[in-house]
């Protein structure tokens, strides 16, 4: 086999003299190729294919390699050990290599923290598509008279914090080990918990700043009562004073329903780059979160997107804003049928003065559709149809005949007062109250809202008893 392929490279060496008669005369029949090999010796561009180093592993002589292409001759010629020169400078190639990436991973390294100093470009996954956006609609921003900021330095600088303490703020994760918020539960009237989200300072600052700055500065619907500066359940519920029928209905988890991606939304239609609401949003949003350890650490892990705290400053007035469209097509439905509309907070009231037209069934249907198509659910479990014959309460406000608070939470208030002064405020708290002397005060407080009269003689008799 290997005396073919030598044929077959080199050719048919001619035999020495005096072959012909050692064999008897006659010449050795020339070699059949071999159909699996290939005869490059008849290819003058085949021999540049041919690796050199083979030769030298056949032992054969490079000398003797007869190639017609002149790269192959120079191949051959590389057979032999290289000397010294190219030695020193193969070695001095690669150490000027070595430098230079070094050089290179130490200009990209400044560079970065030059970057994480001076700006942001990420602040978790699933959260920091639009940071790279810088772009604000200043003019719309000016219509609103907003604050115009157009990056995260800009936000940084009104906020008076550092690049890196305002990534801190921001930073979405899927597991923690500290929180921004501080959670808490409270008992609720059925008898269930509700979750609380008390911000830390810091972070409360910052959505003190939003909600003085930014929030406060947006108009929101007038059928709007909650949590609006110059309006309680007092104006909520004065509109449907003397109503015929009074429709009460609830928003399902409200808060909850408030996500990441609609409050994002939220700031960029003010007027703000995709980078700033992409910020503002974070602060203003928090992931629910269950404790879980792991190997010895205790992690806040998500369980499920960044929706409105309850309990941060900034929800109440989101919400409002969120829920604009929503009370603008409510409201135009209550014109077209002669209805009276409001909301505070979650809770939906409609009233009319004259017989329904069309049918209750009708509105209720008609609210559920318009609220689902604005994102949010009807809680069928707090509807409820107020007759004349019953007593009509809009978010705690009796409005039968005139605004009053039940006549049983003011006997309560003025029992527990009175049996005070004999037994000391302490021993009423049947309810276990956990701040029973805050909770009498505001329940005061409350009842001098709605009926002032009746309130401030509560209110003599709860000073009259500190006083003591």
């Amino acid at each position: 086999m290997f005396r073919k392929l030598f044929r077959l490279i080199f050719g048919d060496p001619k035999p020495p003299a005096g072959d012909e008669a050692v064999s008897g005369g006659v010449a050795e029949p020339p070699l059949e190729p071999d159909p699996g090999l290939v005869n490059i010796s008849h290819r003058p561009d085949a021999c540049e294919d041919f690796p050199v180093k083979h030769i030298a592993l056949r032992g054969l002589d490079a000398d003797r390699f007869q190639a017609q292409s002149p790269k192959a001759k120079r191949l051959a010629s590389r057979v032999g050990k290289p000397n010294s020169s190219d030695v020193r400078k193969i070695r001095r190639s690669r150490a000027d290599i070595r430098t230079a990436a070094v050089a290179r991973r130490k200009s990209r390294k400044q560079a970065v923290a030059k970057r994480h100093a001076s700006d942001i470009t990420f602040l978790g996954r699933g959260v920091s598509r639009g940071l790279g956006d810088r772009r604000s609609d200043t003019v719309r921003l000016c219509e609103y008279g907003l604050p115009v900021l157009s990056t995260p330095a800009d936000v940084a600088n009104t906020l008076q914090l550092t690049i890196p303490r305002l990534r801190w703020l921001a930073f979405h994760s899927d597991a923690i080990t500290r929180s921004h918020y501080y959670t808490f539960q409270i008992p609720r009237k059925n008898g269930r918990l509700r979750t609380l989200q008390a911000p830390h300072r810091t972070m409360a600052y910052a959505q003190g700043w939003i909600l003085d700055e930014i929030l406060y500065r947006i108009p929101v619907h007038n059928a709007a009562h909650g949590f609006i500066p110059e309006r309680s359940v007092v104006t909520n519920a004065k509109p449907h004073l003397g109503a015929r029928i009074v429709i009460n209905t609830d928003l399902k988890d409200f808060f909850p329903a408030i996500t990441f991606a609609r409050v994002n939304g939220l700031f960029c239609s003010l007027g703000y780059s995709p980078a700033v609401a992409t910020i503002l949003a974070l602060l203003c949003t928090e992931a629910p979160r269950q404790k879980l350890v792991y190997e010895g650490v205790t992690y806040l892990a998500a369980t499920g997107p960044r929706v409105l705290p309850q309990g941060a400053c900034t929800s109440p007035a989101i919400s409002n804003l969120i829920t604009r469209a929503l009370d603008r097509r409510l409201q135009g439905m209550a014109d077209k049928l002669n209805w009276t509309y409001t909301r505070y907070a979650d809770d939906i009231t409609w009233s009319t003065l004259e017989s329904p037209r069309p049918s209750v069934g009708y509105v209720l249907a008609r609210i559920q559709q318009i609220a689902e198509d604005e994102g949010f659910e009807i809680n069928e479990e707090k509807t409820r149809v107020l007759r004349p014959n019953q007593r009509q309460s809009v978010t705690g406000v009796a409005v039968n005949d005139r605004l009053s608070v039940p006549r049983t939470t003011i006997r309560r208030i003025r029992a527990i007062l009175h049996n005070a002064q004999f037994t000391g405020l302490e021993n009423q708290n049947r309810d276990n109250h956990p701040h029973f002397e805050h909770w009498l005060l505001g329940m005061i407080g409350w009842i001098g809202m709605v009926q002032p009269e009746s309130g401030d003689k509560l209110r003599a008799s709860f000073d009259q008893l500190r006083s003591r």
